[in-house]
């Protein structure tokens, strides 16, 4: 597992904060909801792979790369023609491990 370098203190209230670099690598935005696992003595915070990455739809019918797109959002998709559609930038395939 790599290191971040990164320390947070849990707040009162049990929160920790995420910090932006993070945030922006793995494409979680204000909303979006993480999975907690634990592996051994290892807490695992993993985005949400079951939704759609467009619109946040639950249960996306389509996978491509790696990603999940819903139904509509795959016919917006279709209507674009030969347009370039550039995908949030994300970390590896390799579910994502803080």
């Amino acid at each position: 597992m790599k290191s971040t370098g990164v320390v947070r203190k849990i707040d009162e209230l049990g929160r920790i904060v995420l910090p932006s670099e993070l945030r922006k690598v793995f494409g979680i935005k204000e909303g979006n909801e993480l999975e907690i696992s634990v592996e051994g003595e290892t807490i695992i915070l993993q985005k949400r792979q079951d939704v759609c990455l467009f619109c946040e739809a639950a249960d996306p019918s389509i996978e491509f790369k790696g990603r999940s797109i819903c139904d509509d959002c795959a016919t917006e998709l279709s209507k674009l023609g030969g347009r370039i559609v550039r995908l949030p930038e994300t970390a590896e395939a390799e579910p994502s491990k803080i």
